[in-house]
């Protein structure tokens, strides 16, 4: 998940005045029960199709044999099973089981044992260990881990279970999975046997199930430990470089060969980009940087209220120079403050920043409490109506991307105005994954891209310039042959996937018949997602990515929206405003 501060200037005065006096309040649990039963939702408060998500009950083991029987359990039961995690930060509805009977395993307690081996270089942590504890562990005993997540705010499980990545083609790669060594899984297994087992994989003896295992949506069984290679620390060099977006397309490769960890930003409507320059430097090295990313600082509650509203009020009005303004806005303070690097760990001075990797990788403060006061949290929680948006993130082989930035290059040019509300959020980053040999992973070298939108409080509203937005998302998953990231994106993101994977895919299902024969783990959501199923369309289905449009009821005719073809990816069909039509009608 990524979010970035819309601001306006007298928000920064506000947030400057309160940011000394206020702490943060906590994200709530994602799991919720009751005398009728349990709901589980997701860090945003609302899963993709807006329905709630339903289970019987819910247990929290705290030790692997606790873990193992729930899963024995459930199986003697034939009880369905899904884990929920302490973050819940996925957004398609992975961790939704099927019946009413259904059984949820929370990891969010069994998260005592972080084993470091300096010897062999790897540290093995219990499933539900925060990334942001392991990180912090490893450091503490001279080492680092070579990636992570942008987002600390994930448990090392879930993370591995979704394919997440920061961004490297050196080394074993940005992808975490990749950095997987060895995994422990609970499975159900027959009566003789318990009812459920425990298997436990290691790299180079048993890389059939780890192919597998590694990313595997949580449909495999619950993964009990994870075991990563780890190495010895060092830091971090850190200068972004704001410039413009000229050449783009032919610069990409050269800035992902040169830079070990870096990135770059796209403001397509600025037409500017941000270029990371983040190599690695020795421990030694005077420098005591902080990655504080300012879309996961702690926001004062009333400040994302007033932005919440200030975007529904900009969308509803049909305000593009609005939006372009607070576009402006926006960029001007990330250039200000560095985008929330702080060479000293307060605030930003200058570059380059220099800090421990674990400072550097990954960053989340809205994530931690304190007794003070309760007045501030993460600007998308969904007990205080806050910012509320979409994700799309599409993985492309190299070979595939430098058509993809010219294509939304020539969508920009023919008015950039349409694409400030991509800016208004973070733009478009685009990262660096190395090939994998995880079967739901990437078989080859990839760019990864990534940017958030709007999203209305109801359904049925349609959005301003959704029909870019569309566009782009056909460009990337239809055009140029881009796989979705398993843990965010739209439905629409997911149609066709498992084509997509080719061999690798019969290869997971080989193994997850085997390990899950009678389809505990599995339900109507995840293999709606794994599968990439369509389903029936109905009124309103494009609105919300749950269908591409064939026919205008798929959109909203009585508000004036209407499927057309792509301005560009003419093959793309899209909800696209037009007043003319209305007055028509």
């Amino acid at each position: 998940m990524r979010y970035s501060h819309t601001l306006t200037f007298s928000i920064l005065y506000l947030f400057f005045v309160t940011i000394c006096t206020v702490r943060s309040v906590p994200p709530q649990p994602p799991v919720r029960c009751d005398q009728t039963g349990c709901t589980v939702s997701n860090a945003y408060g609302t899963w993709p199709d807006r329905k709630n998500c339903d289970a019987a009950n819910v247990t929290y083991p705290t030790t692997e044999e606790e873990l193992r029987k729930a899963v024995a359990y459930a199986s003697e039961h034939n009880l369905k099973v899904k884990t929920v995690t302490k973050f819940s930060h996925t957004i398609p509805k992975l961790a939704c089981p099927s019946g009413s009977d259904a059984l949820l395993i929370s990891t969010s307690n069994y998260n005592s044992v972080i084993d470091i081996e300096p010897d062999r270089l790897t540290v093995t942590a219990d499933s539900g260990v925060s990334l942001r504890e392991l990180i912090d562990n490893v450091e503490g005993a001279g080492f680092s881990i070579g990636t992570s997540p942008y987002w600390e705010g994930v448990s090392i499980g879930g993370l591995i279970s979704t394919g997440s990545h920061g961004s490297s083609w050196f080394g074993r790669g940005g992808s975490v999975h990749d950095h997987v060594v060895g995994i422990s899984l609970v499975v159900p297994a027959n009566s003789s046997q318990g009812f459920a087992k425990v298997i436990r994989m290691e790299e180079g003896r048993d890389d059939k199930l780890l192919n597998a295992v590694k990313v595997s949506l949580g449909v495999l069984g619950v993964i009990s430990k994870v075991k990563l290679s780890i190495e010895k620390a060092f830091k971090r060099s850190v200068t972004y470089n704001f410039t413009s977006d000229v050449a783009l397309e032919d610069i990409f490769m050269e800035h992902g060969k040169k830079y070990e960890f870096g990135d770059i930003t796209w403001y397509p409507s600025r037409k500017t980009a941000v270029y990371r320059y983040d190599f690695r430097s020795p421990v030694n090295v005077s420098g005591n940087g902080v990655n504080d990313f300012i879309g996961f600082q702690s926001n004062p509650i009333l400040i994302s209220k007033g932005i919440r509203a200030l975007e529904k009020t900009l969308e509803s009005s049909k305000n593009e120079k609005g939006k372009c303004n607070t576009a402006d806005t926006t960029l001007a303070y990330k250039k200000l403050t560095g985008n929330g690097l702080k060479n000293n760990g307060i605030i930003f001075t200058g570059y380059p920043v220099i800090g421990r990797q674990g400072k550097i990788q990954a960053s989340g403060s809205c994530l931690y409490s304190s007794p003070v006061r309760i007045d501030v949290s993460c600007a998308w929680d969904p007990r205080y109506d806050g910012l509320f948006f979409y994700e799309t993130t599409a993985i492309f082989p190299v070979s595939r991307f430098r058509d993809f930035l010219l294509d939304v290059k020539k969508l920009r040019d023919l008015k950039p105005e349409r694409l400030c509300g991509i800016d208004i959020y973070n733009g478009i980053l685009i990262r660096f994954i190395k090939g994998s040999k995880a079967y739901l992973g990437q078989t080859e070298d990839s760019v990864v891209v990534d940017y958030n939108y709007y999203r209305a409080d109801d359904a049925l509203t349609p959005r301003l310039n959704e029909d870019v937005m569309e566009e782009m998302e056909q460009m990337a998953f239809l055009k140029h042959g881009a796989k979705p990231h398993w843990g965010k994106n739209r439905k629409v993101g997911f149609f066709g996937v498992k084509q997509k994977y080719g061999p690798n895919f019969d290869k997971f299902l080989e193994v997850k018949n085997k390990l899950d024969p009678k389809k505990m783990f599995s339900s109507e959501w995840s293999d709606e997602i794994l599968f990439g199923k369509e389903g029936s369309k109905y009124d309103g289905c494009a609105l919300e990515g749950n269908c591409v449009c064939s026919e205008d009821t798929h959109c909203s005719p009585s508000k004036g929206y209407f499927c057309r073809q792509g301005l560009v990816y003419t093959q793309a069909r899209v909800c696209r405003f037009s007043s003319a039509q209305i007055l028509m009608a």
